[in-house]
């Protein structure tokens, strides 16, 4: 299985990271490193999860890092992305992200205009966005003509956004599952325990194969070096069409977990 997956701007992103939302900054150094060991090339983090100054003291210089635009900066992210590569102790990201439309606030569309130019100025060299709903990527692209690279939703088996993926699709946006394990609440569900006793694999691997099977990039959080170890080994993982109709048999549109991008 391929990966890296190719963004609209040609760049071929990593399919499965490293999630750090909620690993403390004084210990998710020591995570990057043991993840980058297993072989892990993209770490993801964030301005709101302040651990971005260790992050950055995990990383070495072929790691692929995310980082995200809190809404309380949209109208200056500049100043907000400077900030974070001065945690991370790099001149550029690899993909900056607004984290939350945040409609509310009615500067989602300046930040996109300045995300734009710091692409152009080399400071982001792909940009993207976060939990965003059609309507809300459609004014962005009508402000600027450009197309977010990454749309990264919340998705996992019990909260898949079929309508959100289904655009992504269409308008050439790689759909990034945040959450894609539900929290670890579908590691117990029935259906995938019986896929993963088949297989001879773990719960959290099948989850993470189907993600993969279905063309989406997947950023899992761990926190430790054997749940690393597991989450990396889905790569070799195959689901069958029929367990993965199996699965996508598991989508509830109660079930999601976050807030809701319309009102946050």
């Amino acid at each position: 299985m391929q990966d890296t997956i190719t963004l609209n701007d040609g760049r071929a992103m990593p399919r499965l990271g490293l999630g750090t939302y909620q690993i403390p900054d004084a210990h998710v150094a020591q995570v990057v490193r043991s993840g980058l060991d297993i072989g892990y090339r993209l770490v993801d983090t964030a301005a709101l999860y302040h651990n971005e100054r260790g992050v950055g003291h995990g990383l070495d210089e072929d790691t692929w890092v995310t980082t995200k635009l809190w809404h309380d900066h949209h109208g200056d992210a500049e100043a907000a992305l400077d900030a974070s590569l001065a945690l991370l102790g790099r001149d550029a990201v690899d993909l900056y992200l607004i984290h939350w439309p945040h409609p509310a606030g009615e500067k989602y569309v300046t930040a996109w205009e300045t995300l734009v130019r710091l692409r152009e100025a080399g400071k982001a060299r792909s940009i993207g966005v976060s939990n965003f709903l059609p309507e809300h990527v459609d004014a962005i692209v009508a402000a600027t003509g450009v197309t977010p690279a990454v749309n990264q939703i919340e998705l996992h088996p019990t909260f898949q956004q079929r309508d959100v993926q289904a655009y992504n699709v269409d308008h050439g946006i790689v759909t990034q599952s945040w959450s894609p394990l539900g929290q670890g609440a579908t590691l117990t569900d029935d259906r995938i325990v019986e896929i993963a006793e088949k297989l001879g694999v773990s719960a959290a691997q099948v989850v993470i194969a189907w993600h993969l099977a279905k063309g989406l990039a997947v950023i899992p959080k761990a926190g430790d070096l054997d749940h690393l170890a597991d989450n990396f080994g889905a790569l070799g993982v195959e689901v069958s069409a029929e367990d993965v109709a199996a699965i996508d048999a598991m989508d509830d549109e109660a079930g999601r977990i976050g807030p809701d991008p319309r009102e946050l």
